[in-house]
């Protein structure tokens, strides 16, 4: 009996330092589970960090690279851009300094009033000088000095020609002042001054002073507004074969326009400027009924409201 009680106190002990045994085996692997976790959380930091390291290193090799890349490429512009304008000077000294480029010939095409001497003379343009010389503003500013020319063209016709391009206004008026006449464009510019009648439709009662009736002058505002008709009549007049037989368009009194047809020594009394195209069918219907007969045509009326055209005979 003693002896039982032996052998189970004794493998109580055996049991109880088995576990103990197995406790401490337990919490050594534990230990060394941890250390492992330990080993690999620094194993990934130090990735980590060597990773952005060498992503660090990588970033500033490539700023290094960019950097490099953008000084080579100013200095490929630079180069560039000074081997254009020492080019561009050497072209310079040869465009400024070849006979090559001295002006053989001007041309000049357009112009029917203004003489080609007088635009060569105008352009201030010598032939022998160099092509590359002259300015075209200035030398299109000095031409229209000359109140004909109203547009210009210059243009350098290498190596050695140059051409003028000339747009000329056209007489289409005269106005008689002074014992003298000066002829209007349709955009009231005086062009000339002249002791000589061309035969033009000579505009009677402009109120523009006499002072400023200069070649290159303008008509004042108040009889630019009544060029605006007086063209209009004239159009009507062209379109009615009446042009060549108009001596003088009067504007003297606003609303009353009057035109002589020297011709057929009859005043036409037009009124205002509206309704021009029918009145002027009635003008041309009395002019054919009164053949021979010196007078007055009046078709200053409204004809849209019962007034009839008629003629006056003179007495």
């Amino acid at each position: 009996m003693k002896e039982l009680k032996n052998n189970n106190s004794k493998h109580k002990k055996n049991v109880k330092k088995e576990k103990t045994i197995t406790n401490e085996k337990s919490r050594r692997e534990k230990r060394i589970e941890k250390i492992d976790e330990d080993i690999e959380l620094v194993i990934d930091m130090t990735n980590r960090n060597n990773q952005i390291k060498k992503q660090q290193k990588n970033d500033r090799n490539m700023k290094i690279k960019l950097k490099k890349e953008k000084k080579k490429k100013r200095l490929k512009l630079i180069i560039k851009c000074t081997s254009i304008i020492i080019l561009m000077i050497i072209i310079s000294i040869i465009a400024f300094t070849s006979p090559i480029f001295n002006i053989k010939n001007i041309e000049v095409i357009g112009n029917n009033q203004v003489p080609q001497d007088t635009i060569i003379s105008l352009s201030k343009i010598s032939t022998g000088e160099n092509i590359f010389k002259f300015s075209k503003t200035d030398v299109q500013k000095s031409i229209k000095e000359n109140p004909y020319v109203e547009n210009i063209e210059v243009s350098r016709k290498f190596p050695n020609k140059v051409q003028i391009k000339i747009q000329e206004r056209e007489k289409r008026f005269s106005m008689a002042f002074l014992n003298r006449y000066a002829y209007i464009d349709t955009q009231g510019y005086i062009l000339e001054i002249s002791e000589n009648s061309l035969d033009l439709p000579i505009i009677q009662g402009l109120s523009t002073n006499e002072e400023n009736i200069i070649a290159g002058n303008r008509l004042e505002n108040e009889d630019l507004q009544k060029l605006e008709n007086i063209i209009q009549i004239q159009e009507v007049c062209i379109s009615n074969n009446l042009e060549d037989k108009v001596k003088t368009i009067d504007i003297s009194e606003k609303n009353e326009y009057s035109i002589y047809l020297e011709e057929e020594k009859k005043i036409v009394h037009l009124g205002d400027a509206t309704n021009l195209t029918n009145k002027m069918l009635y003008v041309l219907s009395i002019l054919e009924d009164t053949k021979g007969k010196e007078g007055e045509i009046f078709v200053n009326g409204d004809l849209n409201n019962k007034f009839l055209p008629y003629f006056r005979e003179k007495v």
